[in-house]
């Protein structure tokens, strides 16, 4: 039993080393190091501010009354087009005839006063200086014709007010544009009293539109006039329009603890697409470099691992020395001609997060260093290798029978 027991452990040890000889000759590992590059190129440096914004008319007059009154006639409609002048609405002139009326008979009774006043200076001139009349009746005369005078200048103020009003019944287009909106309807009563009520809303001209757009305070120092911009608008996504940057207003708008800057912006909208009050998702180009030498911005931030590094450049044959690695200045890693690898310190201008401007000692075409990394390979086919070894068991073989079932 015993030397049973002891041909068994035996015969296990055996098929453990033999297992262990088969993974380590036939099942053997391999790495690979592999160093990853990009093409240095000729490109740009592009950034940009986002914001959110309106479309509105660049020119838009309120057209409102000075007088209060019933609207009587109203002679034009939403997108109606209409010319400097044009008769728009008038209000019911009843009351104001009325006024003119009243200040007409008013100045004509201070008119008769004063031609009565005026004679009666005369006379008691003619009879003070004959020394007829006391010097107190004179300056009665005198004090009567000055009063007369006054109310007759102020009877013909009254008339001329009263005629004013009279012409602001009839409402007129300041402006050639377009009627935005339309406040009110025939038979409807206006009230001017502090404030003038709006009646009509005119564009000057929609072939030229402006996005006044609220910039964050992060961004408003890089926005200056003249940039170039893009925009779309939600009632065209496929489309994208273009204007230039014409004011950055100094006034700042606080709204939840977020500081905003207006921008405006001009847009031509020559196929008039651009509506009033439409909201617009602006980029602003606060610089634009082109035809410049580039490179990924992570170029910047590669740094070898020399373990691999060395293991690199003994799997390629490279007879080179492995470089050290230099920490001052800004610098690169550029890929040489035998597979080697060396650190250039670099002359860097704009940025934009992806890309680097070089300004000094690369050229386009060059080929920079941006990671190294390490594969594993394996020699043989890593099925189960339990199968593949032939010191286990393999299951038996089901050959052609049909598989059975039992209920």
């Amino acid at each position: 039993m015993k030397k049973y027991f002891k041909s068994a452990i035996i015969a296990i040890l055996v098929l453990i080393l033999g297992f262990i000889a088969y993974q380590f000759f036939f099942n053997k590992n391999d790495s690979q190091v592999t160093i990853s590059t990009t093409d240095v190129v000729t490109g740009e440096i592009t950034n940009e501010v986002t914001a959110t914004g309106t479309v509105e008319p660049v020119d838009q007059v309120d057209v409102g009354t000075q007088v209060s009154g019933l609207v009587e006639k109203i002679y034009v409609d939403f997108n109606s087009v209409v010319k400097k002048g044009q008769l728009l609405a008038e209000l019911d002139k009843t009351n104001l005839n009325e006024s003119v009326s009243n200040a007409q008979a008013a100045y004509n009774a201070a008119q008769s006063q004063l031609n009565f006043q005026q004679q009666n200076y005369n006379r008691q001139k003619n009879m003070y200086e004959a020394q007829v009349i006391s010097k107190a009746d004179f300056e009665t005369a005198v004090y009567q014709l000055q009063n007369a005078k006054a109310a007759v200048t102020q009877s013909q103020t009254t008339l001329r007010q009263a005629k004013t009003n009279l012409g602001y019944a009839y409402i007129y287009s300041p402006i050639d544009g377009v009627i935005l909106t339309k406040e009110v309807e025939e038979g409807q009563t206006v009230t001017a009293s502090m404030t003038t009520p709006t009646l009509f809303t005119i564009a000057k001209d929609i072939t030229k539109m402006q996005v006044e757009a609220d910039v964050d305070e992060a961004d408003i120092g890089n926005v200056v006039e003249g940039q170039r911009v893009s925009f779309t608008v939600d009632a065209f996504p496929e489309l994208e329009f273009s204007g230039r940057v014409k004011q950055v207003r100094l006034g700042a708008t606080t709204t939840s603890n977020v500081v905003t800057y207006t921008v405006i912006v001009d847009a031509d909208n020559p196929d008039q697409k651009l509506k009033p009050g439409l909201t617009a998702t602006i980029t602003i180009f606060t610089k634009e470099l082109k035809d410049i030498i580039v490179i990924p911005a992570q170029a910047l931030q590669f740094t070898p691992d020399l373990a691999l590094l060395t293991s690199y450049y003994e799997k390629n044959g490279i007879t080179d020395p492995v470089p050290a690695v230099n920490e001052e200045g800004t610098s690169v890693w550029v890929l040489k001609q035998n597979k080697a690898i060396e650190q250039k310190n670099i002359t860097i201008g704009d940025k934009d997060g992806v890309n680097v401007q070089i300004l000094s000692v690369i050229s386009a075409a060059e080929k920079v260093v941006t990671a190294i990394s390490e594969t594993k390979v394996v020699s043989n086919s890593q099925s189960d290798s339990s199968s593949d070894s032939p010191f286990m068991p393999k299951p038996p073989s089901r050959g052609n029978k049909k598989a059975t079932s039992t209920n």
